[in-house]
Formats: C-alpha cells, structure tokens, sequence
C-alpha cells in the first residue's frame, strides 16, 4: 500500500520531523567522511604518514566509503513495493545488521588506530593469565559485536514489540511460538519471537561474560590505564 494509505492522519510538521531526522543523518554520515578523507589526503600529501600508516588510512577510508553505500542499500529496502506484503514498510534486518556492523568495525578501528598513535605500547610479560586474559577479552569482544547485531534484527522487525515482560515472555519462559517458521533457520532471522529471545539470551550472556571478565582481571597485575578500561567496560555493560 502507498504511505497515504498507511499513514492517513500524519501532518505536515509530522513527516518533516521524520524527513528532518533522515536527512541530518545522511548529512552528517557526509561530514563524517570529509572528516576522514580531507585529513587523510592532506597527511598524504605532505608525507607525514609512514609506510603502514598509509594502510591504515586506505582501509578506514574505504570502510567510511562501503558504510555509506550500506546506508543508500539498507534504505532502498524500504521503498521498495511489496504486493504480497500489507504490513508498515521497513527495511530489510539484513542489511540493517550489516549497515550497524559495518559501522562498529568502522568506530573500533578508528578507535584503534587513534589510541594506537597517541598511547605507548605496554610491555608486559607473557604469562600464562596475560594470556588467557586477551583471550578471554577477544571472546567477549565478539560475544558484544553479536549481540550488537542481533539488536539490529530485533529493530528492523520491530521485534521489541512482541513481548515486553521480563525475564519471562509472557507467562513463559520459553515462548510457544520460537520455531514456528519452516526451516528451522529461517527462525533465528525472521521470526520477530526468536530474534527477540536471542537477543534476551545474548545480552545476558554478554553482560555474565564482562562481569567475569573484570573479576578475573582484578586477579591479575595489570597497567592503570588497562585496569581502568576493564572498569569502564563493566559500568557500559551494567549502564545498558
């Protein structure tokens, strides 16, 4: 159906307060990447970069780059016409996931490269719990960028809205209808049910992780600066 259909009663202010809010985003998504790439061919140009530098800067260009070209695709999901589909036009969770994910690479590894230049390397001694600490940490790390992109299947099919108890779904813990599709995979990404008890069960799973994560750091004689970022990361996970 057409917006005029679905969307009778929306004002004149109502849809320039949405197509205000679309289009700082894609102004803004633009001035992210000027501030990027004028700086970059600036540097490049005055030979400031080393040789590694220079691939670094390629790669966090051509991510700003792809994440825009992510945005035009995710949105062009939602205009497309949909004749077997009477319900509120939205984009696909596919690409939405993958427009967020792309995002957090892109936010990380500038945040990586930024602290990389400005931080001394620590030394430290490669002892066993040093070890397992870094492996327990990329673990979380990804544990965190999955339950990330999970939230974004839950958004892109309004998934919150199914239930709203919590910790139980509704008078169960474990919902009727969490394999209804046919194949079973199709579940796990298109069933508004089981994206949001994946979500549920991901994000708890995440914060238990974090929560070990920081008690087995304190075990351990770590740098202020790393003991304070094991911190900071328990006080995000329990502040979402």
């Amino acid at each position: 159906p057409c917006p005029s259909s679905l969307n009778r009663d929306m004002t004149l202010t109502e849809f320039k307060f949405i197509w205000y809010m679309e289009y700082s985003h894609r102004m803004w998504g633009r001035l992210v990447g000027l501030a990027y790439i004028v700086p970059a061919a600036y540097f490049w140009r005055r030979g400031w970069l080393s040789r590694p530098m220079k691939g670094c800067v390629l790669a966090l260009c051509g991510l700003v780059c792809f994440q825009g070209l992510l945005g035009w695709y995710m949105v062009k999901s939602g205009l497309e016409e949909k004749p077997d589909s009477y319900d509120i036009p939205r984009v696909s969770q596919y690409r939405l996931a993958a427009h967020l994910g792309s995002a957090l690479v892109l936010y990380s590894a500038s945040l990586w490269t930024g602290l990389s230049l400005l931080l001394p390397r620590h030394k430290l001694p490669e002892t066993r719990q040093l070890l397992r600490l870094r492996q327990f940490a990329h673990g979380t790390t990804a544990l965190i960028f999955l339950t990330a992109l999970s939230g974004a299947f839950v958004a892109g099919l309004d998934a919150g809205l199914v239930y709203n108890s919590f910790p139980k779904m509704g008078e169960r813990w474990i919902p009727d209808d969490l394999l209804a599709f046919s194949p079973v995979l199709k579940n796990i990404f298109e069933n508004p049910t089981t994206v949001q008890f994946d979500h549920r069960v991901l994000g708890i799973t995440s914060i238990t992780a974090i929560t070990a994560l920081y008690l087995f750091s304190r075990k351990i004689p770590l740098p202020r600066r790393t003991r304070m970022a094991v911190t900071s990361l328990l006080a995000m996970a329990c502040l979402q």
